[in-house]
C-alpha cells in the first residue's frame, strides 16, 4: 500500500497552488466584494487542462483520475474555496456529459466546455425538493421540436452567469424513473433568472433561482436516455463530494498555514504565542485532523477511481467527515487570531464563511449519514 502521490501527482498539485497563487489569491477579496468572478479567468485555468479534468481527451479533456481531481481542487482553494468550487461545478458538468451522453451530445458541448469557452451550472435542487431531490417539479413535456420546460431551480452556483445548465427535469412520472437530464443554453426562450442571492460565504459566486416558463429546448439537448436522469444526477454526487470536500481541505489547511505564522509573530505576555503549551497542543489537534481527512479523502477518490462496490459510502463518509473536520480547524484558526481574526485583512474570516456550505451542498451531512447508515444495514 502507497500512500506517496506520483510525480505526476505533485505537479498536479503544485501546477493549479502555484496558478491559484499568481492568478486567484491577488483578486480573492475583490471578487468577493463586486460578487463575481471575471470570465476571462476561465480560459486561462482551461489552458492548464482544469476544464475538463476527468472529460476524455479526444474531445479535449485532461482524462484525469477522482483523486487527481481532489488534489487540484484542494490546491486551488488554497488561494480561494469559492472560485475553486465553482470551477467544481463546472468540471461535474463535464463529467456527467462524458459518462453518459451520446457520441453526437460529446461533440457537441463536450469541446467547449473543455476550453471554458462556455461555462456550465448544475441545476438539481428546487425550492421544494433539496435533500428530497427525487421530488422535483420541474416539468419537461415532449412537443414536435423537444422539450418545452416550466418550473424553477434554486441556490444555483451561475445562475445569470454560466452559458449552460444541466437541468434535471420531470418527463414521466413521479419518483426518480421520471426524472431525466437535459442541457438548457443561455438566451432560450422562456429562461429567466432571480434576483441574486445574498449568501453567508461563497460571495465571489453569483448564485440565484433558474426559472423556466415555457422554455423550449431541442430533442438533442437531452443527455443519455429519458428516465435516467436521477441516476446521472446521483452519480455525478459522488464525485462532485470528493471535490467539495477538497476544497474545504484547501481552505481549512490555508487557515491553519496562517494560523502557524501569525502564532510566531503575535507577542503576549512578553513571548510569541506560539510558544504558550496549551495553544501549542490546539496546533496540534488541527494538524492531526487536515492530514487524517486528507488520508481518508484520498482513499475514497481511490475507490470511486477503481469502481469499488462500497465507492458511494466512502463519498459520502469522506464529505461528512472532511467537511466537518475543515469548518472546525478554520474556525479554530479564527479563534487563535483572536480579534484579528474577526477582521477581513487577514483573511481567516472569509475561509470560515466559504466552508460553513461545504457541510451543506452536494447533499447535507445529514443526508450523508443516512447513505452511510443504510449501506451499512443493507450490508
Amino acid at each position: 500500500m502507497d500512500f506517496a502521490l506520483s510525480e505526476e501527482q505533485t505537479l498536479i498539485f503544485d501546477m493549479a497552488k502555484g496558478f491559484g497563487e499568481e492568478h486567484i489569491a491577488p483578486h480573492a477579496q475583490k471578487w468577493e466584494s463586486d460578487g463575481t468572478i471575471p470570465k476571462e479567468l476561465w480560459p486561462q485555468i482551461a489552458e492548464l487542462g482544469l476544464g475538463g479534468i476527468y472529460v476524455s481527451e479526444e474531445y479535449g479533456g485532461s482524462g484525469l483520475s477522482r483523486l487527481d481531481a481532489t488534489l487540484v481542487f484542494e490546491a486551488l482553494a488554497m488561494s480561494c474555496p469559492s472560485v475553486g468550487s465553482f470551477l467544481s461545478i463546472h468540471n461535474m458538468c463535464g463529467g456527467m456529459i462524458d459518462k453518459f451522453g451520446s457520441e453526437e451530445t460529446k461533440q457537441k458541448w463536450l469541446p467547449d466546455l473543455c476550453a471554458m469557452n462556455k461555462v456550465f451550472s448544475y441545476c438539481l435542487t428546487e425550492p421544494g425538493s433539496g435533500s428530497d431531490a427525487a421530488a422535483l417539479k420541474t416539468r419537461a413535456e415532449r412537443d414536435n421540436e423537444g422539450y418545452v420546460l416550466n418550473g424553477t431551480k434554486a441556490f444555483i452556483s451561475g445562475g445569470s452567469y454560466s452559458d449552460a445548465y444541466i437541468c434535471m427535469v420531470r418527463t414521466g412520472e413521479d419518483g426518480p424513473k421520471g426524472i431525466s437530464t437535459v442541457v438548457v443554453e443561455d438566451g432560450t426562450d422562456g429562461l429567466s433568472f432571480g434576483a441574486l442571492e445574498k449568501k453567508m460565504g461563497w460571495l465571489s459566486q453569483p448564485t440565484s433561482q433558474v426559472q423556466f416558463d415555457d422554455c423550449k429546448v431541442p430533442a438533442d439537448n437531452l443527455i443519455g436516455e429519458e428516465g435516467k436522469g436521477f441516476t446521472y444526477a446521483m452519480n455525478g454526487l459522488d464525485g462532485g463530494r470528493l471535490n467539495i470536500s477538497a476544497g474545504a481541505l484547501g481552505g481549512a489547511q490555508k487557515a491553519l498555514d496562517l494560523t502557524v505564522q501569525y502564532m510566531s509573530e503575535r507577542k503576549a505576555f512578553g513571548k510569541s504565542i506560539n510558544q504558550f503549551q496549551a495553544l501549542q497542543f490546539r496546533l496540534a489537534e488541527y494538524e492531526t485532523k487536515l492530514q487524517a481527512a486528507r488520508t481518508f479523502l484520498r482513499q475514497a477518490a481511490w475507490k470511486l477511481d477503481n469502481g469499488d462496490h462500497d465507492a458511494t459510502k466512502y463519498c459520502a463518509m469522506a464529505k461528512l467527515m472532511v467537511t466537518d473536520v475543515a469548518f472546525d480547524v478554520a474556525n479554530g484558526c479564527l479563534q487563535l487570531h483572536g480579534g484579528y481574526g474577526y477582521l477581513a485583512d487577514y483573511g481567516i474570516e472569509k475561509i470560515v464563511r466559504d466552508l460553513r456550505v461545504h457541510q451543506i451542498l452536494e447533499g447535507t451531512n445529514e443526508i450523508m449519514r443516512l447513505i452511510i447508515s443504510r449501506q451499512m444495514i443493507t450490508a
